[in-house]
């Protein structure tokens, strides 16, 4: 993080495990490596496609009732939560193509090597509950404390997410440690990469005491644990656009800028010391933004007092993450190649996990009284994936699926999705709601009181996505 020490040396993975792929490129004359690298460059280029091939969507509404109180849910300060602006749709042949529906392609294994879609299934009762609890574990975020903040009902602890075609084994900490020791897992993006990362620590907590070695930032943005037990390292990145670019403000102008094309350094410059990197994304850019491509306005989204051309926030997503993967590949590769110092002793190699978009589940306007009240799951026939939560989830299973790809020759770099879309719409219970606060209705029923329908509970529906995480690390070994 920055100019903080790394609190252990990065363990160097076996050369001829990550290298033996690229003996070709070991073997270039070192006046061809200026060659080598811009021809590496092209085969995964910068170039996206046109809006004219993207889907045909609704453009988000304007609006003229945006004002500096604007809040983001993904913002850092705990009293402001999401804004979803109206979902825009999908034409019908969008949705109607797109990998939302159930038969999407897998990228997880069983333990019998049998293909199985984690991210099809439905929630089963659980009498078990969760691993741990809000009050035992030390990394809960206060506004995620539902139990200790009053939250009267508790039959959101106990479900289960039960796949379609396979088993999904209970979290199991120790196993998860050994197969992460020495290694550096990196949570990038937005305050759900937070929420994860804090209800993976808290599963481990129940194993080992990680040991909170560095923060910065307003409101922890930038953390890092450490488990002595196993030397493994864990560290939080917050950069909700993952590429550069300047966020909206309380004080200031309420809407974001971004620059599409150029990543966010201040992850970026560290992405050589990290084994494992878990992205996650896409709600800020549902908040009125002005894009920037090229060094030029590429358009804006509902920022009426500019004369700029009025585009969806599908392309400009896509854009990032592909900025943001392909960044990763040529920082890599510069890595392995020894750069311009010509040492590459510290090469390793990296695996690159992108957790898809975690629909909100309010009822009503998030800015006007909107709730979520459920007390129980959704069942699969109630709920379809479909729209704006599946138009996003889409690009993101495009963009893994294209890196990967490209990336397969090279042996030392694995992309994959963590495909918590259809999981997270089904539980409309899971999150704190009017708890995110002690007690909120110990002094009657206040006219308005605020609402999270966006984070998860700690302990609650987020830890199947760790359990599925677990799986994947698994599947790689």
């Amino acid at each position: 993080m920055g100019s903080a020490p790394n609190p252990f040396k990065d363990q160097s993975l076996s050369l001829i495990k990550r290298i033996l792929p690229l003996t070709l490129y070991a073997l270039l004359p070192i006046a061809l490596l200026p060659t080598v690298l811009l021809c590496l460059h092209f085969y995964y280029p910068l170039s996206f496609p046109s809006s004219s091939s993207s889907p045909q969507t609704h453009l988000l509404p304007h609006s003229n009732s945006i004002t500096v109180t604007y809040h983001s849910s993904l913002s850092s300060s705990s009293s402001s939560f999401p804004p979803p602006p109206s979902s825009p749709s999908p034409s019908s042949s969008t949705t109607k193509n797109s990998p939302s529906t159930e038969k999407e392609n897998s990228y997880y294994y069983d333990d019998n090597e049998n293909k199985c879609d984690y991210s099809n299934g439905e929630w089963v009762s659980d009498k078990r509950g969760p691993l741990y609890n809000a009050t035992s574990c030390g990394t809960v975020k206060d506004s995620e404390k539902c139990t200790p903040n009053g939250r009267p009902d508790s039959g959101y602890l106990y479900w289960r997410w039960k796949p379609s075609q396979c088993n999904l084994p209970r979290f199991d900490p120790n196993t998860f440690l050994q197969l992460v020791t020495n290694k550096h897992i990196a949570f990038l993006g937005d305050s759900l990469a937070r929420n994860q990362l804090e209800s993976l620590l808290c599963m481990l907590s129940t194993t080992s005491t990680p040991n909170l070695v560095y923060t910065n930032g307003e409101d922890n943005k930038f953390r890092r644990w450490h488990f002595p037990s196993h030397n493994s390292t864990f560290s939080l990145y917050w950069s909700p656009f993952l590429v550069q670019g300047v966020e909206r403000s309380n004080n200031g102008q309420y809407y974001n800028t971004m620059y599409l094309d150029h990543v966010n350094e201040r992850w970026a410059r560290d992405i050589g010391n990290w084994d494992i990197i878990v992205i996650s994304f896409g709600h800020w850019f549902l908040i009125p933004s002005i894009y920037y491509e090229g060094g030029r306005v590429l358009g804006s989204l509902n920022v009426a007092e500019f004369n700029h051309t009025q585009i969806d926030f599908y392309d400009p997503l896509r854009k990032a993450l592909r900025t943001t993967l392909n960044t990763i590949i040529e920082r890599k590769i510069m890595k392995l190649l020894g750069g311009r110092n010509g040492n590459s002793n510290n090469m390793k190699g990296v695996d690159v996990i992108v957790k898809t978009f975690s629909p909100a589940h309010f009822e009503g306007d998030w800015d006007k009284a909107g709730t979520c009240s459920k007390t129980g799951p959704y069942r699969e026939e109630e709920k379809k994936l479909e729209g704006m939560d599946a138009e996003i989830r889409r690009i993101e299973i495009e963009e893994v699926k294209k890196a990967n790809n490209e990336s397969g020759l090279l042996g030392f770099i694995r992309f994959d999705a963590l495909d918590v879309t259809k999981l997270a719409l089904l539980r409309p219970d899971g999150h704190p709601g009017p708890y995110m606060n002690p007690f909120p209705f110990a002094k009657g029923v206040p006219e308005h009181v605020q609402n999270d329908c966006v984070h998860w509970c700690l302990p609650g529906p987020i830890d199947t996505w760790n359990e599925i995480f677990l799986e994947m690390i698994k599947k790689w070994k």
